[in-house]
């Protein structure tokens, strides 16, 4: 009888770590489309498969499962292409050229400094008044179909122009404002809507479409609740309230703004 030898090292350590990595940015996909059970049922797939090929080496029913697991894998490629797409998006956006040259050019942060003080003014006059509002501030990513859904503005950011949009019962008030650098690109954008099943109730349309565009990408979106005049910022697919007093340095600190 032969004692199984097992050997521990750095590459062992950073192996487990890359494939934990992987399986928890797969359930953070796949929880947000409310498939969790999903992704448990498959990792248990998987963890039967290993023991059946591998560690039992039962090869008749190792062949099956080796059978349903390429068969399986196109099967879930082509199921969940949107959340596959949505990772690599993610990722590219995270480390794209664009986004290394922004945080590393002083003239753009001086630009972003006073775009943000805009949006900030803007924000406390319409959250007092309890005017509706969805702001977009993209960050390195492309949100060309995003604009595309609304009316082409390309106006320099003002505090009154944003007002103005917003305000009750006028043409674009009822959807997103895209922002980039210094210019308001488009108004009354359509922005997709989160499928997330865990979101709180009392979160209205305009806080899922704002949590529904930041998990696909990096911007960072502002909401203004009509019902109660509070101000939330929702990045990286999660969203929080933030006090008038500090949306300022909240935005300033978003990654998509640094």
């Amino acid at each position: 009888m032969h004692l199984l030898s097992f050997s521990f090292g750095f590459k062992d350590a950073i192996d487990i770590l890359l494939v934990a990595g992987i399986l928890y940015e797969t359930y953070r996909l796949l929880r947000r489309t409310g498939a969790a059970n999903l992704f448990w049922g498959i990792l248990a797939f998987i963890v039967v498969w290993f023991l059946v090929s591998f560690v039992f080496q039962l090869d008749l029913t190792g062949a099956l499962f080796d059978r349903i697991i390429s068969v399986g894998a196109i099967a879930l490629i082509v199921i969940f292409q949107e959340e596959i797409r949505m990772f690599f998006y993610r990722v590219g956006s995270r480390f794209s050229p664009l986004q290394i040259m922004r945080k590393r050019t002083p003239e753009g942060e001086g630009v972003q400094r006073q775009q943000i003080f805009e949006i900030t003014q803007a924000c406390r006059h319409m959250a007092s008044q309890k005017t509706g509002a969805l702001i977009v501030l993209a960050g390195a990513g492309n949100l060309k179909e995003i604009v595309d859904t609304g009316e082409r503005l390309d106006a320099r950011v003002s505090a009154r122009l944003i007002e103005n949009i917003f305000f009750k019962n006028t043409p674009l008030h009822d959807g997103a404002l895209v922002i980039r650098d210094d210019k308001m690109l488009a108004a009354a954008c359509i922005l997709p809507v989160s499928k997330d099943q865990t979101i709180p109730k009392h979160y209205g349309l305009r806080h899922r479409a704002a949590l529904g565009l930041t998990e696909k990408s990096d911007a960072t979106c502002i909401v203004v609740s009509e019902e109660t005049g509070h101000i939330s910022v929702a990045t990286d697919g999660k969203i929080r309230e933030v006090k008038e007093d500090e949306l300022f340095l909240v935005l300033h600190s978003a990654s998509s703004m640094v």
